[in-house]
């Protein structure tokens, strides 16, 4: 069932991409050249019709039909082989047309490899298509979605019903005000609003008066004692803490909590380990009287081992108060509104079974529809009648998720490669959706960054995402359920290895946040990944020793996205294979040199080297890679930039440039590089000879920078221009283009 869905979804999404790639002017060119067969590639095109158009159909027939499910599970194989052999064409014509390098072998169109392997697919799609009749399918066309974000995407809704719930709450905890420290369960079932319940306590200024400390912790399924202790010592801190022994912790955690009044929110509690509850609690032991630590979980036994517990129970709500949340979500008028839709409206809701958030899910879908035909598809929907019993999937959120946009369904479904709680960060998310190729393409005058916005903006506006703000930063969240269906929904088309101990033959995006063994390396038959992203969810400053093993990436070169910290990659010569890759992250590694076969990666999008301490230049031939859009290498020690980077047209961030003293790696191979978005840092600037050469960057030409850093170093050595009595006043000027008082 699951893996069903999500293929119904993205087998459109990859359709189109494939039939993009068809009609573009270098697959064409190549046809025309009689480097492939035309016959071949018109029948390639007419299956991938044909099957998109049985997709939609379907993805609305697979509930509880298991011949079904194998189809679509056959179709999104063959679709992502078709994808994987088509964008070898693409690369090699970039690799003739743009670049400088050598073609890999792998790439070599003239052999029948090639021709006979996209024959295999297009037998392959046609004979899907053969059983339609026997699977009851008929052609369905598709189309987008009409819906659009409301202009205010964010908005946070109201409480609603529960007046009552708040009162008793705020009583349990000024009876508990006598005892050192009070543990409070808020426990119910998944989407009743525990967590709601829970932020509104916690930003209550009167019931917080007197409060020294409070902190708000996400714990989740995996109740880790020393990293909940470590998170609450950051809480209540609001810093790093880089201890890692837990009695370390326990005793800083014990000397912050000392004689202080506190209020701890765990959230999302799933634990009954009553031998890990024991080992945490002893540091909270030593407040003062009216400490408090809340907890949100859908299991009764948590937190009963402490002597003061008090546990309360949060129903579900009426169907008036989810008639109240739908409405306001769905912008339905007060007054006047149409009675025939409030009379389906409040059936849906019926349906909600007192759910908050899946009234919420569903107010937000119909915010902008108000056609009586499309409330009814909603009421009506088979999907109603799916069996949630053993997937905790709530079926009003995989309502909501069916009627996405095809683009917005694969990218939701991407963030299944995530833990539950993670700290989402928008410019990151969106680049890791370019790299995959998730997005619609691109209108005349937009941009990839523009559309990925445009996507998540969506997806947060139908609550997919929360925006979470805090004085330090700003970030965005899943709720758990939502979570759990995009989860649900991956399949074993995405894997979190260490929760999956192995990966499917059907894996094609795999996430890890420690080393992967060896022996599973070795023993996986898996070449087809196209994702190996490694995933901190700690400091962002610092990441765990992991290693990728050879094995694992000399079997799959289809790789588009790559983020370790060991370079043995390079060792073996395995990065010219890997000419897909759009993406790699190697932040915070202790890589020194970075081998010219970096320059091998036409494709690549994104390269992230921040914080790389021992890093100090960037490979000679950095201009080859004519497709980067990304390059971040903040708090990276570099000396200077090499040779070129001025022909980097598509670079749409670049975190800093550090001036050299040639005329290919100056200051003026700033001035073509129009299309610079966010900050810009220029170091080195004493390098400068005169406010001409300063004027040639076109710093005044650069429309979208937003924050620009100007810096001259503090010491002079060998590698200073001979001009060092340059007003730097002028360089500032030129670098401007203004004159300074």
């Amino acid at each position: 069932m699951a893996e069903a869905l999500v293929i119904g979804a993205l087998v459109n999404g990859l359709a189109n991409v494939v039939l993009d790639r068809l009609i573009s002017s270098e697959f064409v060119n190549l046809v025309v050249g009689k480097k492939l067969d035309r016959k071949l590639v018109d029948r390639l095109k007419t299956a991938i019709l044909a099957a998109k158009a049985l997709a939609a159909d379907a993805e609305q027939k697979q509930f509880g039909n298991e011949l079904v499910r194998e189809w679509l599970d056959g179709l999104k194989d063959a679709l992502y082989n078709a994808d994987d052999l088509l964008d070898r064409v693409f690369i090699k014509a970039q690799i003739h047309n743009k670049v400088r390098i050598r073609l890999p072998h792998f790439l070599d169109l003239s052999s029948r490899e090639m021709v006979t392997k996209i024959e295999e697919v297009v037998e392959r799609i046609a004979d899907l298509e053969t059983r339609k009749d026997t699977l009851g399918l008929k052609e369905i066309p598709t189309g987008s979605s009409s819906w659009r974000p409301p202009s205010t995407s964010l908005v946070k809704g109201n409480v609603f019903g529960r007046d009552g719930d708040q009162q008793a709450l705020i009583k349990m905890l000024n009876d508990n005000n006598h005892h050192n420290l009070s543990v409070i369960s808020i426990l119910g079932m998944g989407g009743v609003g525990k967590t709601t319940l829970a932020q509104w306590l916690y930003n209550n200024k009167d019931l917080m008066d007197g409060v020294d400390l409070k902190a708000w912790i996400c714990v989740s399924e995996n109740f880790d004692v020393v990293e909940t202790t470590k998170n609450v010592i950051k809480g209540i801190s609001s810093g790093v803490c880089s201890l890692d022994s837990f009695d370390l912790l326990q005793q800083d955690l014990k000397k912050k909590l000392s004689e202080k009044k506190f209020f701890i929110v765990l959230d999302d509690v799933w634990s009954e380990d009553a031998d890990k509850w024991n080992s945490f609690i002893t540091p909270f032991q030593h407040g003062t009287k009216g400490s408090t630590i809340l907890l949100t979980s859908r299991k009764v036994n948590v937190g009963r081992i402490v002597q003061h517990y008090n546990s309360y129970t949060l129903n579900q709500l009426s169907d008036d108060y989810c008639w109240s949340i739908f409405a306001e979500n769905a912008s339905f008028p007060e007054s006047n509104g149409s009675s025939e839709l409030e009379g389906i409206g409040r059936k849906i809701v019926e349906r909600c079974d007192g759910l908050p958030l899946a009234a919420e899910t569903l107010g937000r879908l119909l915010r902008s529809e108000h056609r009586v035909e499309e409330w009814n598809k909603i009421l009506s929907s088979d999907i109603w009648e799916f069996s949630v019993a053993n997937c905790k999937i709530v079926p009003a959120l995989l309502l909501s998720y069916h009627h996405l946009p095809t683009h917005l369904k694969g990218c939701f479904v991407y963030c299944s490669l995530y833990p539950k709680d993670y700290q989402f960060d928008k410019d990151e998310l969106i680049l890791l959706w370019m790299a995959e190729d998730l997005l619609r393409p691109p209108k005349r005058g937009e941009t990839l960054e523009e559309v990925g916005c445009e996507c998540f903006d969506e997806l947060a506006s139908r609550l997919f995402f929360k925006q979470v703000q805090n004085y330090i930063q700003k970030y965005f969240v899943m709720h758990d359920l939502m979570h759990d269906l995009a989860t649900f929904l991956a399949g074993d088309l995405c894997c979190r290895f260490g929760e999956k101990e192995e990966m499917s033959i059907l894996t094609r995006h795999l996430s890890y946040n420690h080393s992967i063994p060896v022996k599973t390396c070795s023993s996986s038959k898996n070449k087809s990944l196209r994702t190996l992203l490694y995933i901190n969810n700690g400091s962002p400053f610092w990441k765990p020793r992991t290693t990728l093993q050879c094995d694992i990436l000399s079997k799959n070169k289809y790789l588009r996205v790559l983020s370790f910290d060991t370079l043995d990659i390079f060792q073996y010569s395995i990065a010219k294979k890997l000419i897909q890759l759009r993406y790699l992250d190697l932040s915070w590694s202790d890589v020194k040199i970075l081998p010219e076969s970096l320059c091998n990666l036409c494709n690549l999008q994104t390269l992230k080297l921040e914080g790389c301490s021992k890093l100090t230049m960037l490979p000679n031939g950095m201009y080859n890679l004519v497709n980067l859009r990304h390059l971040n290498i903040r708090r990276t020690p570099l000396e200077k930039m090499p040779k070129g980077m001025g022909k980097l047209k598509q670079l749409h961030i670049l975190s800093n440039f550090v001036v050299g003293k040639q005329e290919d790696n100056g200051i003026q191979e700033l001035g073509g590089l129009l299309n610079l978005h966010g900050s810009l840092e220029i170091q080195k600037l004493e390098k400068v000879v005169d406010a001409n050469e300063a004027r040639s960057a076109r710093i005044i030409d650069k429309k979208h920078i937003d924050d620009l850093l100007l810096k001259w170093s503090l010491s002079s050595g060998d590698d200073m221009v001979s001009n060092t009595h340059t007003d730097e006043q002028d360089i500032l000027g030129g670098a401007c283009n203004h004159t300074l008082a």
